[in-house]
């Protein structure tokens, strides 16, 4: 069956996560698993960890602020929970494309 809706555009992000992979300890047997996706990871880098704006982290992965907004919220959400909840954080998947900041923008071909 064909996917319904607007194909999802690719977010550019500069690198993946060096550790794709973080486990509570202290909780006996095996945690529940949140996964995290590229982009999140992405958004919460530019956002959080450099201190970007939405305004200027939007446009740094070439889209609108107000996606932006939304995917840096669906990460803050789920590292919430998997703090709270003692789950294990998997960073994987999602819609990007990696770039270099010697490649940057990246030339559109025609």
């Amino acid at each position: 069956m064909k996917p319904r809706g607007r194909p999802k555009k690719c977010r550019l992000v500069f690198s993946g996560p060096r550790i794709c992979q973080f486990s509570p300890r202290g909780r006996p047997g095996r945690p529940d698993e949140v996964e995290v996706s590229i982009d999140e990871f992405e958004a919460l880098r530019l956002s959080d960890y450099k201190k970007k704006s939405q305004k200027e982290g939007a446009k740094s992965m070439r889209i609108s602020q107000q996606t932006f907004s939304r995917i840096l919220q669906k990460a803050r959400k789920t590292l919430a929970d998997a703090l709270v909840n003692g789950k294990r954080i998997r960073i994987q998947g999602g819609h990007y494309l990696v770039t270099s900041r010697n490649n940057f923008p990246p030339k559109a071909t025609t």
